[in-house]
């Protein structure tokens, strides 16, 4: 022992130092960086993100909008809802990498990063706001930055429209984006900031048509359009391509197969796509009989797992969603959605029928139907067509001058689109008074425990009752209630 205190003396005394620099020298740990850089978060808020948003899609936004069917489990189908905590965990998440990465990038005077950042933040607030109603934005990260962990909850129509909001956080985004500085960690459009501008373009025509039966958005919606800076194929879609292998594959992919097989294909999606034998039914469900030359496809009962007055089986998700077990399987599998061209020349296409935008809303229906049948890469033939001109001509998609044609068809596009097919299903009950009866393509889900109302809303995680009470008891008092049917400002 004296020997080593010795050795450890004669170190010291070898080595200068003072007090103010090797001290602290002596204390860094070369295996863990003190800082972390905007690519990095960047990077990681994106995956974690499309993640939750493939998850919540596959478990909730597919299933509210009556697309899929749960067969087990079926909270989502019978509204009867709770916080979906993982929705409001995994969003402010990535929130808190993409603010410090906005902020790295800003203080390195890279703006092309802090676009990037800036858009990825304001697509994640925008899942939130829709989905929670009032919840935590001008304050949201400052646990971080200042210690406060009780942020105040927003208004629905402050985070969406006001001063600062997501939509003028967009408009700076696009302005940003284009004016320097390299890109590192992006992995949807791989550095493409071209591809970004048309995105944050996209994203607000989404928003502006989310907010439009609530405030006037013609104008600027005419600015965005009239910019000519708007995603122009499926080249520019917004989508997370994922990799063959673990950690980093499409989020179903490792789930047992009870898991996979608690969602089916839905009766109402199945049942207007055999409508005009659509040739996507190829791409969303695999053929019951595994003959894909001669497939056959059913649709489950949203709802079916309560009572024998609602059973009906349905086909499994296709052949990209999972390996199943004895089934064929594909090399590539789903990517994970974020916003697709088919879904903006159908935003387009309700705007022009609307008056919103000049325009012919035929064209951009039309153009909706043919990106996504492009997107899927349908087999005509195997369906009795020639090609996209002999389906759109002879199955009856083609347009009538109806209001309900263009929802129709969006719905089916807007397939594992996140959450965004019941926010837009909540959008066309609204629109129509909440009668399901204007939906012609909808109905309210079997033995549902609702009244046959589409909840609204989702009630708040648990923990902000105790961890923010004042501020979340305000929240609650605006709508009347921290309940599934409290109206939110886009549906009051």
């Amino acid at each position: 022992m004296r020997n080593i205190a010795s050795f450890i003396l004669s170190i010291f005394l070898l080595v200068p130092f003072s007090c103010s620099d090797n001290l602290e020298d002596l204390n860094i740990n070369p295996n863990q960086p003190e800082a972390v850089s905007a690519g990095v978060l960047l990077t990681s808020a994106m995956r974690s993100a499309m993640n939750a948003s493939v998850t919540e899609g596959f478990l909730i936004g597919n299933n509210a909008a009556q697309l899929t069917a749960k067969t087990l489990r079926t909270e989502v189908d019978i509204y009867s809802w709770n916080a979906f905590p993982t929705v409001w965990d995994a969003f402010y998440t990535s929130i808190a990498n993409l603010s410090e990465a906005e902020r790295t990038a800003a203080a390195a005077g890279n703006a092309n990063m802090e676009g990037i950042a800036k858009v990825m933040k304001a697509w994640s607030f925008s899942v939130l706001t829709a989905a929670y109603g009032d919840v935590p934005y001008s304050e949201a990260i400052e646990g971080v930055t200042s210690g406060n962990y009780t942020p105040v909850y927003d208004s629905q129509q402050d985070i969406l429209t006001g001063a600062g909001g997501v939509l003028d956080e967009l408009a700076a985004a696009y302005s940003l984006l284009g004016t320097g500085g390299a890109v590192s960690g992006d992995i949807i459009y791989d550095g493409d900031v071209a591809q970004w501008k048309k995105l944050a373009n996209a994203l607000r025509l989404r928003l502006l048509m989310h907010a439009s039966n609530k405030t006037d958005v013609s104008a600027a919606f005419n600015q965005i359009v009239n910019t000519n800076d708007l995603m122009a194929s499926n080249e520019d879609g917004a989508a997370l391509a994922y990799l063959a292998s673990f950690p980093n594959e499409f989020p179903l992919i490792p789930l047992k197969t009870g898991d996979f097989d608690a969602v089916a294909m839905s009766d109402r999606s199945i049942g207007v796509m055999k409508q005009y034998n659509d040739p996507r039914l190829m791409a969303f469900a695999r053929p019951d009989n595994l003959d894909f030359n001669a497939p056959t496809f059913d649709g489950a009962v949203n709802g079916s797992e309560n009572t024998d007055a609602c059973e009906k089986s349905g086909s499994r998700l296709g052949l990209a969603y999972f390996d199943y077990p004895g089934h064929p399987v594909q090399s590539d599998h789903a990517e994970g959605l974020l916003m697709t061209f088919s879904e903006q020349q159908f935003i387009l296409a309700e705007a022009a029928f609307k008056g919103l935008i000049n325009g012919d809303p035929e064209a951009y229906y039309k153009s909706g139907i043919e990106a996504s049948m492009e997107y899927y890469n349908v087999n005509y033939e195997v369906f009795g067509y020639v090609d996209f001109e002999d389906y759109y001509n002879n199955s009856g998609v083609a347009y009538d001058a109806s209001l309900n044609q263009i929802r129709e068809q969006k719905w089916l596009a807007l397939f594992f689109t996140g959450l965004e097919p019941y926010f837009e299903v909540r959008r066309w009950l609204y629109e129509s008074d909440f009668d399901w009866d204007a939906i012609p393509f909808l109905y309210p889900t079997c033995e549902n425990v609702n009244s046959d109302q589409l909840p609204l809303r989702f009630p708040y995680p648990g923990e902000e009752k105790s961890l923010n009470k004042t501020n979340y008891d305000a929240a609650a008092s605006r709508i009347g209630g921290d309940t599934q049917n409290s109206p939110v400002w886009l549906v009051q």
